[in-house]
């Protein structure tokens, strides 16, 4: 009978026994079916070969593969996909270790979920002592994220059909091959599942890339950015790929739109004032003036409902600054946000919606083509932005749920701050965004029927996104949109606590647990603060 997995490791030069303690590793699996394929890539150094040899004899499951000669890694893995027999395929490298229940871990989500095709799990670094370290805790399936960052890294578990299907490890792509792969497999697979524990090792020798980084392997970062490019051209998805000067792990898209469809800025407003740079300024005209005199995309109109309260003067600015972009839609009911966005929705044009408040400022000229590189994407419901306070703290860079409580991600923290692993810097999926910049579908927004008036003043962007998500779509936040957000100013930023228990009465069984946060957080932080090792390397939970 075929093993449930074939675990692939291509060998090269390794360390003794540091080539040991991998073997030693799969040997220890709780879980039984199971075969290693040990691939020797010409290994030079004399003590290779027979330490895979030995390990060959002492256990019938481990399989040796000898290359004549040097291939490389993606050569020395293909030649081990070739080898196996699994159903699934596990990928270990030469210096790292499987967690004891992690094939037995794998499978149980393998047995819960029948369709998945692809698994990937928590993982952690080792030093040369065996000192664990530097906890990476992963979101659930995140297809945005996955474009940005090779955030599923290890461990992972693929389908061997649908790897033989993609082709195997592409020679294009030496040095990011593993991340080629899992997007072509991805592209296809009809589940992805994350098993949120840290059932892989990864050792930071000198010349890895989890010792080094870049300087490791400067070459994997090019072919990432190669790997990201043909993916995206594959799915159709417009933007041009690149690789950040100063995160390695961090790539950005840059959009490539083939059309500009119209788009409608609908912005509530009361007129209100405010002091922002030491000046008195009407926050409404402020807004606007910034768009029209930063942003570089010319398909786009202007909604501002505006309460028939309104000083004359404030409208006649408005349409001095706006121009022909601006129509104003009086608003004439008690102040609900939910109600003045409907409205507007509904007498807007565009076939994207963007909600704003009017208490924003433009930073970024490309921000609508940005937000409409991922509304107008398959699958995507609604997109948001990172936000800055005027003084440049962060504001705004994603919603996570804790039982069924929405928090800001780092609200507050300085505004280069790059995250729990460079979480800022890289678009995400989570469970909402702020409804102070939204960017929807017009076809979304209808199907979901637009935003519920239960929530005239809080959790009603929350709640829009939830509705998103229930019918299929994602929500996606973008790192490289960047707006400022003088907050509070168009109304009381005091939550109502009325609305928060009817939030949670009709959101709790779906948020108590947030897919795009992990259980081994600490649980009284939104924050993603992982867990601390003790100096001897045991993690204190």
């Amino acid at each position: 009978m075929a093993p449930r997995f074939s675990v692939v490791t291509p060998v090269y030069n390794t360390p003794e026994h540091v080539l040991r303690a991998a073997v030693r590793s799969v040997r220890r699996q709780t879980f039984p079916s199971w075969e290693l394929i040990l691939v020797d890539d010409c290994s030079p150094s004399p003590h290779v070969l027979p330490v895979l040899e030995e390990a060959e004899r002492e256990d019938p499951r481990i399989r040796v593969v000898r290359r004549s000669e040097n291939g490389g890694i993606v050569a020395a893995s293909n030649d081990g996909l070739a080898a196996a027999f699994g159903e699934f395929v596990a990928l270990l490298d030469h210096d790292d270790e499987l967690h004891p229940d992690a094939l037995r871990e794998v499978d149980a989500a393998l047995r819960a979920e029948p369709a998945a095709d692809y698994v990937y799990t928590d993982e952690d670094k080792i030093d040369e002592h065996g000192r664990h370290f530097g906890p990476f805790l992963k979101p659930d399936w995140s297809p945005e994220r996955l474009r940005t960052q090779m955030y599923t890294c290890h461990l992972s578990v693929l389908r061997r059909s649908l790897v033989q299907e993609v082709g195997g490890f592409d020679p294009a792509y030496e040095g990011a091959q593993d991340w080629d792969l899992v997007l072509k497999v991805t592209e296809r697979a009809r589940r992805v599942l994350h098993v949120p524990k840290i059932l892989y090792h990864w050792r930071t020798l000198p010349e890895s890339t989890a010792g080094r980084g870049e300087e490791a392997k400067p070459y994997a970062y090019a072919a990432g950015t190669r790997a990201i490019q043909a993916h995206c051209d594959r799915v159709g998805f417009p933007a041009t790929v690149r690789h950040d000067d100063t995160y390695s792990g961090v790539y950005h898209l840059e959009p490539a739109l083939r059309w500009h469809p119209r788009v409608s800025i609908v912005m509530p407003t009361a007129g209100g004032r405010r002091l922002v740079r030491g000046e008195e300024i009407t926050l409404v005209v402020h807004c606007i003036r910034s768009i029209v005199e930063r942003t570089t995309y010319r398909n786009y109109e202007i909604v501002v409902v505006a309460d028939t309260t309104t000083p004359e003067e404030v409208i006649d600015e408005v349409l001095e600054v706006g121009g022909r972009q601006v129509r104003i839609v009086p608003y004439d009911k008690p102040f609900n946000f939910a109600d003045k966005i409907n409205v507007g929705a509904l007498a807007s044009e565009g076939e994207h919606i963007v909600l704003l408040n009017d208490d924003m400022e433009v930073v970024t000229p490309e921000w609508l083509e940005r937000l409409v590189m991922y509304s107008s994407f398959p699958g995507i419901g609604a997109v948001g932005a990172k936000l800055l306070f005027g003084d440049g703290r962060l504001q705004h860079v994603g919603v996570l749920l804790r039982h069924s409580s929405p928090g800001h991600l780092f609200r507050g923290f300085n505004g280069d701050y790059s995250g729990y692993a460079n979480v800022v810097r890289v678009a995400n999926n989570y469970s909402a965004v702020t409804g102070a910049c939204l960017m929807t579908p017009r076809a979304v927004f209808e199907e979901v029927g637009g935003l519920s008036l239960d929530f005239p003043l809080n959790f009603n962007d929350i709640d829009y996104c939830l509705k998103v998500r229930a019918a299929g779509h994602r929500v996606v936040y973008d790192p490289d949109t960047v707006l400022l957000h003088f907050e509070s100013s168009s109304r009381s930023s005091d939550v109502s606590q009325s609305e928060l228990e009817r939030f949670q009465a009709r959101w709790r069984y779906a948020t108590w647990v947030d897919p795009y946060d992990n259980p081994n957080f600490h649980p009284d932080s939104v924050n993603m603060v992982p867990p601390i090792y003790h100096p001897d390397g045991t993690m204190l939970v």
